[in-house]
């Protein structure tokens, strides 16, 4: 006598699984202003000391000093040039060239302009000023880096005749470019309307239902008159 197996199965549960917590959307910041800190990578690090990092060490370099006042005795001279040009005028476009070109040289632009496949992108979020001297504060070429600016302001305060006009820009200017050179900011960011949502669409990502076993399983019942020769006739 042919004994009947049944097998059961318990029915399949359709409804929808209990949202995370963790997933659910985050609502955006309300700071206007936001300051976020460029950490360091244990793979970034390495990357670094492979190479030698030619973007920033020229700064340190036989002449690399005395370029800075070549430079500013040239656009002196080529402003000069110009007809009807006072000297008043003259001193505070030099520095307002100087210090504009300095603080996109040193503290806007990230990364390094070449060779950039030898060091595998470590360098991209760091700007100029953050690469020399692998970040160590008031080295000699920095100090130097820091009395540029100063000394030409204080030139050009003093040829503009002590102009109130002109001493509130060229002063503007040079706390500007002085600013991120303080090592309180360094790699500091400072992001304007930053969004801090999790994810771009406001929407939490969906989630793969999961069914505990023998609870939402579909039941079948399976016989074993479901095996006989008749059936796969």
């Amino acid at each position: 006598m042919a004994r009947t197996s049944t097998v059961k199965l318990p029915p399949l549960n359709l409804a929808e699984p209990p949202r995370s917590k963790a997933l659910r959307s985050r609502g955006r910041s309300n700071s206007i202003v936001k300051v976020e800190h460029v950490g360091d990578r244990v793979e970034e690090v390495l990357d670094r000391n492979v190479y030698m990092n030619i973007n920033a060490d020229w700064v340190n370099a036989k002449g690399a000093w005395l370029i800075h006042v070549v430079l500013i005795l040239c656009g002196k001279i080529c402003i000069d040039t110009i007809p009807g040009m006072t000297q008043q005028i003259s001193w505070t476009l030099v520095n307002l060239m100087y210090l504009a070109v300095s603080y996109l040289m040193f503290h806007w632009v990230t990364g390094i302009p070449f060779g950039d496949n030898l060091h595998s992108g470590a360098y991209d979020e760091l700007t100029l000023w953050e690469q020399i001297d692998d970040g160590a504060q008031y080295t000699p070429a920095k100090k130097w880096l820091i009395c540029v600016p100063i000394t030409l302001f204080l030139a050009s305060t003093h040829y503009t005749n002590y102009n109130p006009w002109l001493f509130a820009i060229n002063l503007t200017t040079v706390v500007f470019v002085l600013i991120p050179k303080l090592p309180q900011l360094h790699r500091q960011r400072v992001r304007f309307m930053s969004d801090d949502s999790t994810t771009a669409s406001g929407m939490a990502t969906p989630t793969t239902p999961s069914f505990p076993s023998g609870v939402s399983t579909p039941r079948v019942e399976i016989t074993a008159a479901d095996f006989t020769e008749s059936r796969f006739k």
